[in-house]
């Protein structure tokens, strides 16, 4: 069944589908004036904060720096979403792992931004994620040993974060199985195509899948519906007969909103632009994220006396309770002698 944008007015014995019911439609699903405002309110946090971090460490000294904005951080994460499917062709991953580890990618920022984390070491981890959520698991030995300049800390020392940022909601519907199930209808329809020309059509609505992959249609859209969308490119007279079968005319205006958005968006940025991103990232990168800089060393520091202050005070409320001769705590206290028979 093709799933709404909305949920439909229902009756109270009514079943809900289940893609409603899953965590992707209730909390990964944001208009795109939304998914603006959330880049950019997470750029100009990142901003104030790095800015804040590098005048306490030299005053006047971010007046010089020029400071991504919330498109260029788009466009960083969106070019390694095309080194996903690289590693994903030489190591032979399946469609879904490829998929998933996009997904986790773009989640992943809509949390955070790249002044932060940049996207090299996180899509490592989200791709590396991908492959166990997913049931392909691979050895983290083998998998960084295959990937230049890659050590097994660039991906162990994200993960707990990436899972955190994912609110450790790892399942993800997609549309290349959504498109397969369409397929299948289709076979059954009075006038489908031959069964050649029926896999080529397929084929071609995969490929529009693919590429619909760099937009964020699945970030708006039900996976369904980014499947009809991409039939539709595919071969729009048999996606609209497809449609009448299941009276899902309805959805014909979100399916042209997802066709215009997969042709617009889906390029693949210019190396040259990102490669210049990338050179003033460097230059605009948290402080405290820097291994080795003053400030990555002073929240560290920072960080170990908390710690060794929390220590102290439990090594302090235990050492009372045993002077006190509970060491257990008030819990059991009055609780009489656990040797007791009776």
């Amino acid at each position: 069944m093709l799933q709404s944008s909305t949920p439909p007015d229902v009756g109270p014995t009514a079943k809900t589908p289940l893609f409603q019911s899953s965590t992707q439609y209730k909390n990964w699903r944001f208009s795109a004036e939304k998914l603006k405002a959330i880049r950019t309110a997470l750029n100009q946090a990142a901003i104030a904060a790095i800015r804040t971090t590098f005048e306490s460490d030299l005053p006047g000294s971010s007046s010089d720096v020029h400071f991504l904005d919330a498109h260029e951080e788009h466009l960083l994460v969106k070019l390694y979403i095309t080194k996903i499917s690289q590693l994903c062709g030489h190591f032979r991953f399946p469609e879904e792992v490829e998929a998933t580890g996009i997904t986790y990618l773009k989640r992943f920022y809509l949390k955070n931004t790249v002044m932060d984390w940049h996207p090299k070491n996180v899509m490592l981890t989200a791709l590396f994620l991908a492959t166990k959520t997913t049931n392909h698991p691979i050895s983290l030995e083998s998998y960084t040993s295959n990937i230049p300049r890659t050590n097994p800390s660039d991906v162990l020392d994200l993960e707990f974060l990436v899972a955190q940022s994912l609110a450790f909601e790892f399942a993800v519907w997609h549309a290349h199985r959504a498109l397969w199930g369409i397929w299948l209808d289709i076979q059954e329809l009075p006038q489908a195509p031959p069964p050649e020309e029926l896999q080529q059509i397929y084929d071609t609505a995969l490929q529009h899948i693919r590429i619909s992959r760099l937009t964020d249609v699945e970030l708006t859209y039900p996976p369904s519906q980014v499947a009809l969308a991409c039939l539709s490119l595919a071969h729009p007279e048999i996606a609209a007969s497809w449609a009448r079968s299941k009276n899902a005319d309805t959805a014909l205006e979100a399916i042209r909103t997802i066709k215009r958005m997969i042709t617009q968006d889906g390029d693949i940025p210019s190396v040259e632009v990102v490669r210049e991103i990338d050179l003033r990232l460097k230059l605009c990168k948290n402080p405290e994220k820097v291994v080795g800089s003053k400030a990555y060393l002073a929240k560290k520091a920072k960080e170990e006396r908390e710690a060794e202050l929390k220590r102290m005070r439990k090594a302090e409320t235990v050492r009372k309770a045993v002077e006190q001769g509970d060491p257990f705590g008030e819990e059991l206290a009055g609780r009489g002698n656990l040797d007791d028979d009776d």
